[in-house]
């Protein structure tokens, strides 16, 4: 088995490597990783990130957004999101954003990662996962880059903080809320207290 072959042997489909990952089957990884690229076993993401195709019968499947996202940041601490996620609480936004955010520690800017893009925004703070009160909150800190009328959503939003535990709420608010997002929802969160 030639060296080429044997650095074949360990990769695993549907997995993302670092360049660095590689070099425990490969002495020469550059030439290795030029040839793979080549005769299409690996598809660069990034400077010196690779990934090796899963095969579906559509053919290759693309590489899932976390894994790219934690190879590249060599960290399993980000949360990966999208304003398309605001669309399902029901306030009024309905437009379609070809847009990848990720909260992470370490990052912030536009990043490339395959044929995709992934804005990076570095924040002290931001749940594992995303949910329905994460995203009232978040909705609030990114309003003004939204294309919809923010009254209009916020008067939305206002009629929906009847129907979540308002308790999760104030906790994300507090956790993850920027300055102009507290000072929006606690006073509606107030009312809505007081109309129960």
């Amino acid at each position: 088995m030639s060296k080429l072959e044997n650095l074949k042997a360990n990769l695993k489909r549907g997995h993302v490597y670092r360049r660095a990952d590689l070099t425990n089957w490969s002495k020469a990884v550059d030439r290795h990783l030029q040839e793979l690229v080549l005769d299409g076993t690996l598809t660069k993401v990034s400077p010196g990130v690779y990934y090796y195709p899963k095969q579906t019968v559509f053919g290759n499947s693309p590489a899932d957004d976390n894994t790219l996202v934690r190879t590249f940041l060599k960290d399993d601490s980000f949360l990966v999101t999208t304003p398309n996620a605001y669309n399902s609480l029901g306030v009024g936004t309905t437009q379609l954003y070809n847009k990848r955010v990720v909260y992470n520690h370490k990052r912030h800017g536009e990043f490339k990662l395959g044929n995709r893009s992934f804005f990076f925004h570095m924040k002290p703070r931001f749940p594992k996962k995303v949910t329905k009160e994460f995203l009232m909150v978040d909705l609030v800190n990114n309003l003004d880059s939204l294309a919809e009328e923010p009254d209009m959503v916020l008067s939305k939003l206002k009629d929906k903080l009847k129907s979540v535990d308002n308790t999760k709420l104030k906790k994300n608010l507090d956790a993850y809320g920027s300055a102009k997002a507290k000072r929006i929802m606690f006073p509606m969160l107030e009312q809505t207290k007081q109309l129960m």
